[in-house]
């Protein structure tokens, strides 16, 4: 009886893994949809949008952006992972709903656990501004400013996602910047500009507004090399400061997905952001075009979740 019921797990097992199995060779026979848990003209949408546009040629069927904003993008990344694993329903993923959630949410409608990373897409480091009319000409002078006058020192963050990597600045370099709440990363850029507040980490996007004004001013960058459109930012690693943080957009699938989809997925993103012309697109908005392996993907947030929740843990940051 014992030996029966073995063989008819194993059928059924089998049985099981065969649709998924037939489905990866075929794959694709439909249109894939991208979900982007973000309004329309994002950052994230627009790498989806990028995708949406190119991968059709390499995959032979069209690809669609659904976007399903949330408070931290949460709907959208819950969707997703529970869709079905057949390579048809994905997300343009950030930090955002796969790292820094799980930092500050005590309870999330899913986990880390649900997804099987694919690729990159892009890499966007973050900024250190000051008011061009700030006296400070290195983050070393930043620094001895807050501890100087701690009382008058803060700094303005947009989400959780800001709030830690800034909170993190503080522990590396022993300042006492203190947190201001804003709406959106371009209400943080204007608080620097009007001299609201201190300081602020901002991707390049949205300081670059700041920047062409001239009414800020960047003092070091958080990417491991030095930006090519910023050659002489000094980067905070070479200023002796050990973090390296970027804001990185990336596809995922849900957890289960077949190998040979994910691979096919892996390599056709690959190509996308190879091609000279998406290349540009991604340079003029300020992004770096990069594309990993999904191995690599998915050691990056195994890696930056316990880093993040310990930070939140220990300044008791947590979402609302």
């Amino acid at each position: 009886m014992l030996i029966k019921n073995r063989f008819r797990f194993a059928h059924f097992v089998i049985a099981a893994l065969l649709p998924l199995a037939a489905m990866a060779a075929d794959y694709p026979t439909k249109p894939v949809t991208i979900v982007v848990g973000y309004s329309a003209g994002g950052g994230v949408d627009a790498m989806a949008r990028i995708m949406a546009d190119k991968l059709p040629a390499l995959l032979g069927q069209p690809v669609v952006v659904e976007n399903r904003p949330s408070v931290g993008a949460i709907v959208g990344t819950s969707y997703v992972s529970k869709a079905k694993p057949d390579g048809y329903t994905l997300i343009m993923g950030a930090p955002g709903p796969m790292i820094f959630n799980h930092a500050v949410y005590a309870k999330l409608p899913y986990t880390p656990q649900d997804f099987t990373p694919i690729s990159f897409v892009s890499d966007s480091p973050l900024m250190l501004l000051v008011n061009a009319n700030n006296p400070a000409k290195t983050v070393q002078d930043l620094v001895n400013q807050s501890k100087q006058n701690p009382d008058k020192s803060n700094y303005a963050a947009s989400s959780a996602s800001f709030q830690l990597i800034t909170e993190l600045f503080n522990k590396k370099t022993g300042a006492k910047f203190t947190h201001i709440p804003y709406k959106g990363a371009n209400d943080s850029v204007m608080a620097v500009m009007s001299g609201d507040v201190s300081m602020a980490l901002a991707d390049a996007g949205p300081a670059s507004v700041g920047l062409q004004s001239g009414r800020v001013k960047v003092l070091a960058v958080t990417s491991a090399k030095r930006m090519p459109d910023y050659p002489n930012v000094p980067t905070l690693a070479e200023l002796g400061i050990d973090l390296k943080v970027s804001l990185w957009i990336g596809l995922l699938a849900p957890a289960g997905t077949p190998p040979e989809i994910v691979k096919q997925l892996q390599d056709s993103v690959a190509k996308v952001v190879a091609m000279p012309d998406v290349q540009k697109r991604m340079t003029t908005m300020s992004v770096i075009p990069m594309s990993n392996t999904s191995e690599e993907f998915a050691k990056v947030i195994a890696s930056e979740i316990p880093l993040w929740k310990q930070l939140a843990a220990d300044n008791n940051i947590k979402a609302n």
